[in-house]
This record gives C-alpha cells, structure tokens and sequence, in this order.
C-alpha cells in the first residue's frame, strides 16, 4: 500500500520569527509589461522565426537586495553584483562572531571567504538571508544543515583555483627539494652558505598525492611532466591521470613517497589523518606538504617528527587557527605549538595563499557572483552544496504574466497535493521537484497570473505547516 498523505497543518507562515523580505514587493508588480531584454538569438539560417528572448524575471526592486562581502572577495565578484543593481559592502577582512551578527541581519546575500564563520549561532540571527556565497573551495566554515534547513542555499567555487594550488605545490616540492627557504634567510641574515648535502633533484622522485580531484590530478600532471613517479591514494576509485599509479591504503603511499601533498575536505574522517603513526611510516628524511586543511595535519606530531629528523622539511599553507586580517597574528595565542613550528629548519611557513592567484580570485569572483545572481533573480541552484540541483528553462519574452513559484519546504509526504491544490487555478506550465535529505525544493511556473493573484498566492504557501521559504519571482 503506498504511504497515506500526511496533514499538514496551516498557520506558520505569519508568526515565524525570522520573517522573510525578499520577495514582499508586491505593491510595485506590474505584470503587463517585461524588461528590456538583454540577449537576442539570431536569425535563422533556414529563414524561420527569430526564437524568443530569455525573460528577466525581476522578484523584487534590485536595489533594496543587500549584500555583504567579506575578506576582499575579487573585484570581478563584486561588478557582476552591482551591475546588478543590488546594494554592496565589500569588507576586506573577516568580523568577529559579534560584529557578524549584527551586519548580516538584514542582509539577503553574505560572500566570504575561508575564515569567516557562518555557525548556526551566527545564521539564526540573519533574518532576510537567502543565500552564501563561498568565494573559494571548501564550505567547512559554514553550518550546511542549518543553513539549508532555513531555506539558505550555499554556493561555491570548487575548481577555479585549483591550478594555482598545484603551481604552488610544484613550487614548494622544488623549494624544500633545494632547502631554498634557509638557504634565502641566511642570505638575508648576511651569511654565504654553499652546500650540497641534503639538496636533491626531484626528477627520479616518487610524489604521494592523497585526495585525487581537481588539484590533486592536475599536480599529478606537472609532477610527470617533470619526471616525478607519481603515486596516489583515495577513498573514491578514480581514472589516472598520465602514468599515475593509485595505491590501496594510505600507509602503503607513505612507505613509498619521498613528497606527500594532502588535498583532502576537512571531515571528521580526516582530522589528525597525518600524526604520530602515519610519521612513523614515512620515509626516512621525507617531505609533508599540506594545503587542504589545518585539521588534517596534527602539528605538534610534525613538529617531533622534524626535530627528530624524519622528516628532511615540510610546508604548511594551512593550519587549526587562523588569523582573520592580516598582520602580526601568527602566533602561540592563535597556536600554542607556533613558536616550535616557525624554529624548524627547512620548513615553508605561506599564510594560507593556495589559491591566491589573481588569476583564480578573478575566476572564483565570475564562478561564485554569477552562481548568486542566478539564485536570486532566477532561483536555480545547480551546483548549490547543500540544496538539490533543480532547475527550469528561462521564462520568454512571449510569456509576459508568467510567474515562478519557488517553496523550500520539509520532505514529508503530502505537501506536493497541497502545493498544487493552491496552483491548481493556473496553468503549471513546467515544473521540478527534489529532495536532499530533509529538505526538498520545487519550482513551478504558472501563467496567467494578475498582479492581484500574486500576494494570495505567496500567502498561502507561507500558510503551509511544511514550508521553510516561500519566494515569487515574476
């Protein structure tokens, strides 16, 4: 028997606490006309009908949507949005819990980087936020499951500055190869030191990549190219790239490797995944290079492991704590083991630069801000981290009173009857529906809308007991 439809109650929608902003305008509606459109398809070469230009669906007056960017999101970010006409603040540093909770009140788009921490404690207060915006890889610093389960769709850009990450990896191999680092500071210091030992060639090498995606496999490239053997371990069957050979467990990598790289998320699977043990089975007088996470590594392991000369260097990007801004934090009131780390010898100290490349923060500004906008005005989520990917082809310029219906709402049986029992007195002309988890987004378009319809319409969604967001956009 199929699982009977759940009630689902009425009434939440006037009394919830975080009231919603963004798609309230509805005294401004004017249905009978579209804007301008901005893009217009060719003729035909077969001499047929031109096709329609892609509507603008405009939800909402753009310069009351405000947003936040933090920790000098690039420029190229920044244009997309105020072409947009929405109302920016771009901040060059991340704030402190306290500062944060009172900025992203009534912010409906927030942009951050690595550093900023949007917690659970940080979202609830953020009473108009509709989407985050992660101007870089990892989304670790933002709480996904609470964000979704308020209707807070997050976005991110997990490929465009993997490129730099790998260059600088190259870099550091060569570096911590050659002992350049010490051998720089003694010269800066006024000290000629000419020596060979200890200094090696990586042709010939063996390069131990753990986690094999984006930046892992494009290292995997350069390090053949420049005659590398390269070895690589990950919880995912994946292709080689080149003559890469994959290994079944991480001891295995370890015992062969004179470079190890990390490129792996930050989970609980992975905190201290490099410590005492995994050392022990390095070679002796090899190398620990990490750009992923400062979880990953368990530093005061590192630390003995160096001083006790089983490792010949090592290279840190990332660590525990990090400072929010720049300037003189690195520190033991950040890390009480820094002061131990910054006295090894051939070790590359770099302030979590990675990915800080003006080529890939341009890239990362492009892939994130256009990701937003097409949230906002559109209310797509392909390639959102913690939503379903739902989306639908444009409205036209042919279909002047069409309005889409976006309702984030809890996974439980019934709601999608209720749903189209308030639709029903229009045409659904298409429609997409998912789920991820306990969340479930569906967007609709409907035609034959009157501005009056719109504000009963968006009402007796909110109405629903299952709904976490209601948004019109029309």
């Amino acid at each position: 028997m199929p699982t009977a439809a759940r009630d689902i109650p009425q009434g939440n929608g006037h009394n919830d606490t975080l009231a919603r902003t963004v798609s309230n305008s509805f005294g401004t509606l004017d249905l009978s006309s579209s804007p301008t459109a901005t893009f217009h398809s060719p003729p035909s070469s077969y001499g047929g009908h031109q096709k329609p230009s892609t509507k603008q669906l405009k939800p909402f007056n753009s310069s009351d949507i405000k947003v936040l960017l933090l920790e000098n999101v690039n420029k190229t970010g920044q244009d997309i949005l105020k072409k947009k006409g929405y109302q920016v603040e771009a901040i060059k540093s991340s704030l402190p819990e306290d500062q944060l909770i009172e900025k992203i009140r009534d912010v409906h788009v927030i942009g951050i980087r690595s550093k900023t921490q949007l917690t659970a404690n940080i979202l609830k207060h953020a009473k108009n936020l509709i989407v985050i915006g992660c101007f870089c890889i990892g989304t670790n610093q933002v709480d996904l499951k609470f964000a979704a389960e308020n209707g807070i769709c997050v976005f991110n850009s997990p490929f465009s500055n993997s490129r730099s990450v790998a260059e600088l990896m190259i870099g550091e191999i060569i570096t911590l190869a050659r002992q350049l680092g010490d051998r720089n500071n003694e010269l800066h210091n006024g000290v000629w030191n000419k020596v060979s030992a200890g200094c090696w060639e990586v042709r010939g090498k063996t390069l131990g990549i753990v986690g094999y995606g984006h930046v892992g496999s494009q290292l995997s490239v350069l390090a053949e190219a420049m005659g590398m053997k390269v070895l690589f371990y990950d919880v995912v069957n994946l292709m080689s790239m080149g003559v890469a050979s994959p290994v079944h467990t991480l001891d295995e990598l370890l015992q062969q490797a004179d470079f190890v790289t990390l490129h792996v998320p930050e989970l609980p699977e992975t905190k201290n995944m490099i410590s005492t043990h995994q050392f022990e089975q390095m070679k002796q007088g090899s190398y620990l290079i990490n750009a992923s996470r400062g979880s990953v590594v368990d530093i005061p392991a590192l630390i003995k492991a160096s001083q006790d000369g089983k490792l010949a260097g090592a290279a840190l990007d990332v660590y525990p704590n990090e400072p929010g801004g720049n300037g003189e934090h690195f520190n033991s009131n950040l890390n009480d083991f820094t002061e131990d780390l910054r006295k090894l010898k051939n070790i590359l100290l770099t302030p979590h630069i990675g990915g800080s490349t003006e080529e890939a923060q341009s890239a990362i500004g492009v892939e994130v801000a256009e990701s937003l906008v097409n949230y906002v005005n559109l209310g797509t989520t392909s390639a959102a981290v913690n939503m379903p990917e739902v989306t639908l082809r444009s409205l036209t310029m042919d279909e002047p009173n069409h309005v889409r219906v976006i309702y984030i709402h809890r996974n439980v049986p019934g709601v999608l009857r209720r749903v189209n029992e308030i639709l029903g007195d229009h045409n659904v002309d298409k429609q997409m529906t998912d789920s991820r988890g306990d969340v479930a987004y569906l967007m609709a378009d409907i035609s034959n809308v009157n501005t009056s319809e719109i504000k009963d319409l968006y009402q007796s969604l909110e109405d629903l007991g299952s709904r976490i967001r209601t948004r019109v956009l029309y």
